[in-house]
């Protein structure tokens, strides 16, 4: 609960150091700018509002490694992506996005440290315990915010346990460790497909390089 915090509020703050020319600048999710990002974020921080007051009767279905589903690498033609350029597109001035993350983004982190980690929600038909949802939403928020710096160099690093959680729950997702030779960063963007790993990487990943990227959904 309090990495969930803890990662939730460093991503709001990297948003929030933003310079105005850096909204248009490519963030690490091909086809999107970093404003796209931000409004990606947007709809995360609604998400973890609603899910929060969605409770359920029934024993969990899902921890916070199992919430994630491996999916096929997107098409590019998904609407909700594209209505999300659009929406992006609609603020217009960079602050107007920053204000409504920051709107959001700071209630749904209050509703997370209210939250009872025992409380059992439901989202997308399954049922967690709430320290789990928020759990899972670790590695969402570490994962994100190395999409914003991507282009970036300037800018603030996830937190140093969030990045190593992340790190522990792509593990478990995977069914195997990453070399230890890896960074938490490198584990991260490699595994999740972010970035290709080299000829020596590749090596030292074994038959786990054949299992990647491991696209999240």
């Amino acid at each position: 609960m309090d990495l969930f915090s803890r990662s939730w509020a460093a991503l709001r703050t990297a948003v929030a150091e933003l310079a105005d020319e850096d909204f248009a600048r490519p963030s690490g999710c091909t086809g999107w700018l970093v404003r796209d990002l931000v409004c990606h974020l947007v709809i995360d921080a609604q998400d973890v509002l609603i899910t929060l007051v969605t409770p359920a009767e029934t024993e969990p279905t899902r921890d916070a490694v199992t919430y994630w589903n491996l999916v096929e690498t997107p098409a590019g033609d998904d609407p909700l992506d594209a209505l999300i350029v659009r929406l992006a597109a609609a603020y217009e001035e960079p602050w107007l996005l920053k204000f409504h993350l920051d709107d959001v983004g700071s209630a749904a982190g209050r509703a997370a440290g209210l939250a009872d980690p025992a409380f059992r929600v439901a989202t997308q038909g399954q049922v967690l315990t709430a320290g789990d949802y928020l759990g899972a939403y670790v590695l969402e928020w570490t994962l994100h915010h190395l999409d914003l710096i991507a282009h970036l160099p300037d800018a603030a690093r996830p937190p140093a346990e969030g990045l190593a959680r992340s790190r522990e729950l792509l593990d478990k997702i995977a069914g195997a460790a990453f070399p230890p030779s890896f960074s938490d960063t490198d584990a991260l963007l490699i595994g999740t497909g972010r970035r290709s790993p080299g000829v020596e990487e590749k090596a030292e990943l074994g038959e786990l390089a054949a299992r990647l990227p491991l696209v999240l959904g």
